[in-house]
Order: structure tokens, then sequence, then C-alpha cells
């Protein structure tokens, strides 16, 4: 099987191209990535190239989707601005390539008839909205959209534009909305990898607010497992929400990386909170489990302490990547 894979050399589609490629040896996968801040080639560097072959390209591009395309069997689109705070300051680019980049895929898949046999569409538990803090209540495929920032709404319009091609014109998609994803190469502008690289620095790690804000937190390789499990299990026209049975409070997960890094908690520095910041996400994985098979393997201290050690080996990946 022939897979492309949209933004590929990000955080988490160069761990699913890895993972792919290490638990498919008959496969091949097609790499389109614009390789913006966050794509790094350096995340797939070494990878077989008769397997892999990168393409250079922006997933808004007619010619570069069309060509990419050729032979391929499967598409996984991971290709997205992705962080919220770049939204608040900047929300064209996120519209651009998170809804126009989507449809255009969706066209290209749509113009080739039957040789793609699936669109898997990855999303994010944002498009949820929010939960209050003392809720048991958890994000589910039942849950209506309710995205609370730019970011979260252009995944929102995205996710509702794949819907419309699989009932419209009988596209063959599936969608999976994640939690918060941590591991390795994973881009440090986004809380776990932030704290690390500043703690390994012995400078301030800024948290936002009071720190009570609650994540449900999944290990990047659960998740590709996750996504394996829809592509090989899933029903066609589908949503299934993937989380990781991981739910902290942002400060305690950076308490607990100093803990695993013997760095003192003076090193925490509270700083002005994000505009329209979440208070709690969670996520209900039972519809993946019972239909899929699937659950997290990973536990989160488990993962955690896997991706500091990671970190702590890999100062030539991260340092490069620093401002200033």
């Amino acid at each position: 099987m022939r897979l492309l894979v949209t933004g590929g050399a990000g955080f988490i589609g160069s761990n699913f191209v890895r993972f792919w490629l290490a638990n498919h040896p008959q496969d091949t996968v097609v790499n389109l990535d614009a390789l913006t801040y966050a794509g790094n080639p350096e995340n797939v560097r070494g990878l077989d190239p008769d397997r892999h072959v990168f393409v250079h390209g922006d997933i808004r591009d007619t010619a570069t989707v069309q060509k990419a395309m050729e032979g391929v069997d499967v598409v996984v689109h991971f290709a997205a601005e992705s962080h919220v705070d770049r939204s608040i300051d900047g929300a064209r680019i996120f519209l651009e390539t998170n809804v126009l980049g989507t449809h255009t895929l969706l066209e290209e898949v749509k113009r080739r008839g039957d040789q793609i046999k699936r669109f898997h569409h990855i999303s994010t538990d944002e498009v949820f909205g929010a939960l209050d803090l003392d809720s048991d209540e958890r994000f589910s495929e039942d849950t209506p959209h309710d995205p609370r920032s730019p970011y979260s709404a252009s995944k929102a319009a995205s996710d509702h534009i794949v819907r419309s091609y699989f009932h419209t014109h009988g596209v063959p998609v599936t969608i999976s909305n994640c939690s918060n994803n941590y591991g390795p190469y994973h881009f440090p502008e986004k809380l776990i990898p932030l704290m690390i690289t500043n703690a390994l620095r012995d400078i301030p790690l800024p948290v936002y607010g009071d720190g009570k804000n609650v994540r449900d937190w999944i290990h990047v390789e659960d998740h590709a497992r996750g996504i394996e499990a829809v592509l090989t299990k899933g029903k066609v026209g589908e949503t299934y929400c993937l989380g990781g049975n991981a739910e902290r409070a942002n400060l305690d997960v950076v308490k607990h990386i100093l803990k695993i890094l013997g760095k003192p908690e003076s090193l925490i520095q509270f700083v002005e909170d994000r505009k329209g910041h979440d208070r709690r996400y969670a996520i209900d994985s039972s519809k993946a489990k019972a239909e899929l098979g699937w659950e997290p393997k990973k536990t989160f201290e488990e993962g955690l302490a896997e991706t500091v050690a990671w970190f702590q080996a890999n100062e030539g990946w991260w340092k490069p990547l620093l401002k200033g």
C-alpha cells in the first residue's frame, strides 16, 4: 500500500511515518510537507529512501497535491497550523492551511474516484470547546463543536468540510479527534517540550494564569497506534475520539518535569493568561476501544519520563530550533 502523509515532517506526522514504516514493511509513504517553522527534515532523517519519498510542497497548491497523490491508496492528513497562541496573533494562515488546504486535498481525492480508498483527517479535542474543572464530563463523538480560538475554529471548519465530502460526494473519509500529544520530535513551543528545554537550560518556566487548566495527554506513539486502528478497522464516515486517559493540570505537569530533572520549583514563573484559555479538556475513547480494540498503552508517568530522556539525549535536535 502507498500512503500520502501530509505534514509528515511535523511532530505527530513524523512519528506516524516512522511508526507506519516500522510496522508495515511492505508499504511506502509519500511525505508532503511545506517545511514551515514546525516542519523539520531532521524529524525523518535516516528513513529508507526506497520506502519514504519526501515532497516539499504546500497542500493549498493544486498542482503539488495532484503530483503527490499519484499512485496513492490512502491519504492521512496531518498538515495544519496548530499553535493556539500564533492563531490569536494572526488567524489568516490558520484558515488558509487548515480549511482551504484540506479542501484542496478533498477535491483531488474526489477527482480520482475509486483510486483513494481512505482519506483520514487528523483533528483535535479543541474543536469541542471547554469543560468545567469540577465536571466529570468528557468529550465524545457526539459532542457538538464549540471552538473558542481561531486555531480550534479552523480545525472545526475542516472537520465539517471533510464530513460534507463524505455525505455529498461519497469520499471515503474518517476523522479522529485526539487529546494533547507529547513525545519525541515535539517542537519546543508547546507546554511539555518548552518546559523540558527551559528546565534543561535553567531558565524560567512560564505557566499561564494559575496553572490549573487541565489537559488530557496522549503519547504520540499511542496516537499513531490509534490512527492505525482507524485505518485498518474503522468504518468509513465515522469519527473516533482518541484520548490518553491522563488528565493533568498544567502546573502538575510542570512540577513533574522539574522533579524528573531534579530542578527546583522556583524556576516556575506565572505569566498573564492566554486570551480565551479553555479550562479543561477530556476525551471519552470508549467508542475506539469497543469498535477498534484500541486504548493507550503508555501511562503518563512512563511516557513523560521517556520524553524527558529523549530531549536530554537530543540537544542537537532541539537547540537549533530555539529563538535567540
